[in-house]
């Protein structure tokens, strides 16, 4: 049985026996973090232990059984967007949270566990690492610079091209300098914005006409790869920052990572993100 649902997007539909919802937002069955109340800290000793506090929920992202999310129509992908910003808006009001990572595994290979389209949500008592490095990196560079280090990348990758595989009016889809995995892909707003969930309607039909095109584009250039994405965006107790800028990186599953990555925290791509970028520019819609 699925969890009652704590948000639902309306939908319509001809049939009277079809489900009049467009996305469901549900309790995860099996959590990675519960909600029990307060959280709890053990300092004793050499180590510090915490309660697994936090929210776990699950976005099903159409009535239909549907198992690729490329295939959704871009209407259909706004309201999922609009049902992550609706769940991190509301679960902003709880002050125990700081940070609500919005993630998708697509594929077996990328961690999914059932094949109908869903993505997950985690609410946070405290800032995961990756978000805080970067974070502190993109703080240290506004201190020094005065400006945003995404939107002085995103100026560099529009003037240069090479790593850019698609854009509209409102943001830019490119394979990173240095990218750690083949074919890994950033989206970002090109005007600055640090809150994912502050996008206005233009923004959300823009969003959702790129992701879709992006995750067609790697669905046919790379013959549908499991992969998983995600969302980097403001702590909650953060409305809009000067000097970060929320994006959404995308991570096909192509090779494994081994012992040296593990061993050294760098990474062996072989696969340039020039050459990524384009064979994703030429990939056909």
């Amino acid at each position: 049985m699925t969890p009652p649902e704590v948000l639902v997007c309306p939908g319509t539909s001809a049939q009277t026996d079809a489900p009049r919802w467009a996305v469901r937002v549900v309790p995860n069955k099996y959590p990675a973090l519960t909600n029990p109340g307060a959280c709890t800290i053990d300092s004793s000793g050499l180590y510090q232990r915490k309660s697994g506090l936090g929210v776990h929920e699950v976005i099903i992202e159409a009535p239909e059984h549907v198992t690729h999310t490329a295939t959704l129509s871009e209407q259909q992908l706004a309201n999922v967007i609009n049902a992550y910003r609706e769940r991190i808006s509301a679960l902003r009001r709880d002050k125990r949270w700081r940070y609500i990572l919005v993630y998708k595994n697509q594929g077996t290979e990328a961690g999914a566990t059932f094949e109908h389209v869903h993505s997950q949500l985690i609410a946070l008592p405290m800032m995961p690492r990756d978000a805080a490095e970067e974070m502190h990196g993109a703080q240290a560079y506004y201190d020094s610079t005065g400006s945003c280090i995404y939107c002085d990348m995103l100026r560099d990758e529009i003037n240069d091209s090479t790593r850019i595989v698609t854009a509209n009016d409102r943001f830019v889809v490119l394979s990173p300098f240095a990218s750690r995995f083949p074919y890994e892909t950033w989206i970002m707003p090109k005007p600055h914005s640090s809150s994912f969930e502050q996008g206005s309607k233009h923004d959300t039909l823009d969003l959702a006409r790129c992701l879709r095109e992006t995750l067609n584009r790697l669905y046919r250039a790379l013959n549908d790869p499991p992969f998983n994405y995600y969302i980097h965006s403001n702590p909650l107790a953060d409305n809009q920052t000067r000097f970060y800028h929320w994006h959404i990186e995308i991570l096909p599953k192509l090779v494994q990572v081994a012992g040296f990555e593990w061993g050294s925290g760098s990474y062996i791509n072989p696969v340039t993100p020039e050459e990524a970028a384009r064979l994703l520019r030429e990939a056909l819609l």
